[in-house]
C-alpha cells in the first residue's frame, strides 16, 4: 500500500514541476536547472542518474540532514557548520554549473 502511494507521489511530482522562468526569460540554464529532475531520479532510486542531473543534490541534502540533526542534538557548532558547509555547497553549485555551461557550449558548437 505505502509503494502505490509513494508511486503516485513521484509521478504526481514528475507531473508537476516548475518551469525555470530564467531559462524561459534568457534562453540558458540556471544554477538550479535540473535540480527537480534529480530529486525525482533520486527518489526513483537512480543515484546515477540523479548524480549526472544534478551533482550537488547529494551535498545538498547531506549538509541540510546535518544542519537539522545538529539544532536538535548539537554535536557540531553551528557557525562551524555554515562557515565550512555553506560555502562549500556553494562552490560546487557554481562548479557543476560552469562545467555545465562550459560543456553545452563547446559540444553545441
Amino acid at each position: 500500500m505505502f509503494f502505490k502511494y509513494y508511486s503516485n507521489f513521484i509521478s504526481w511530482l514528475q507531473q508537476h514541476q516548475l518551469p525555470c522562468i530564467i531559462k524561459k526569460v534568457f534562453l540558458i540554464e540556471c544554477p538550479g536547472c535540473g535540480l527537480q529532475r534529480s530529486f525525482i531520479a533520486l527518489l526513483n532510486g537512480n543515484i546515477v542518474q540523479s548524480l549526472k542531473l544534478y551533482p550537488a543534490l547529494l551535498a545538498i541534502i547531506i549538509f541540510f540532514t546535518v544542519f537539522f540533526i545538529n539544532k536538535q542534538l548539537p554535536f557540531i557548532q553551528e557557525n562551524k557548520l555554515l562557515k565550512f558547509g555553506l560555502p562549500f555547497i556553494f562552490i560546487l553549485i557554481l562548479g557543476f554549473y560552469f562545467t555545465k555551461l562550459t560543456l553545452n557550449y563547446y559540444s553545441n558548437g
